[in-house]
């Protein structure tokens, strides 16, 4: 594995001055034969906040910003997408196109980690490493959502949050409930969560696509995980924190970052 040097903030590179990513610092990382931009921008402990299909939208990047806000140092990985872009039908089909045969991603396999968690675990201790705190937290949205689950391989991971968490896609009720982890990872998990870890997680409750993962997590955390299960209006209601934002629940997610890491 190989990483740059300090790659989220490259010295000599200005913020960005306009549009939706405007005060955000355009970089780069490098792990496990992977290479992403990140965004950076805030002080304090760091927040990952991983987005959600089709990309790093300006809701995306709204949520960031108050968690840049509440004091923390946040980096926004692009893993798919065009960074500040408007969500549509056509780039959301493009970027799920993308995921469905990037080798990156595990989207229908059961019982397999996402190859892009190392790498998210790769950034996590990069970005502690510089700045510092008692540890990270992460946030991932739809596709990414159960990636935080992954990062608690590391002890650094003391707040990981799962919005609408997505894969492997729910066909199926087996593949609802999967949690897109290998058997390693799962036990590191369960481990760090009996170690005092607790994993805070966002759905509406006719949301398809979750599957039967709160079920899971139920099961194998117990006590250590915290649910917040939002009564759907919509068919469409989805994304808890961006698309059909509840703002309650956006405090609750800056509200256990706070707890945990400030």
């Amino acid at each position: 594995m190989t990483t740059t040097d300090n790659p989220t903030t490259p010295d000599g590179v200005v913020p960005i001055r306009t549009g939706v990513l405007a005060g955000w610092t355009l970089g780069e990382f490098s792990a496990a034969d992977m290479t992403f931009p990140t965004y950076r921008r805030g002080v304090g402990p760091a927040i990952i906040v991983i987005h959600e299909i089709p990309g790093i939208t300006p809701l995306v990047a709204k949520f960031a910003n108050e968690v840049v806000s509440r004091g923390f140092t946040v980096v926004m990985p692009s893993l798919v997408g065009t960074p500040g872009q408007e969500p549509s039908r056509f780039y959301r089909a493009r970027s799920m196109l993308k995921i469905c045969i990037a080798n990156e991603f595990t989207t229908m396999a059961m019982k397999k980690t996402s190859p892009v968690v190392a790498w998210l675990r790769a950034l996590a201790r990069n970005v502690h490493a510089d700045v510092g705190g008692p540890g990270v937290g992460a946030v991932g949205m739809c596709f990414s959502g159960g990636f935080a689950l992954g990062m608690m391989v590391d002890d650094l991971m003391m707040a990981p949050v799962l919005a609408q968490p997505s894969m492997p896609f729910s066909v199926g009720e087996e593949r609802g409930a999967d949690l897109n982890l290998s058997p390693d990872d799962e036990a590191a998990m369960i481990e760090s969560a009996q170690l005092g870890c607790q994993v805070l997680g966002l759905r509406f409750t006719d949301d398809k696509l979750v599957g039967n993962r709160f079920s899971t997590l139920r099961k194998k955390l117990g006590d250590a995980f915290i649910a917040i299960e939002l009564p759907s209006e919509k068919k469409q209601d989805h994304s808890t924190l961006t698309e059909q934002r509840d703002d309650t629940s956006v405090e609750s997610v800056l509200d256990f970052f706070a707890e945990k890491l400030l």
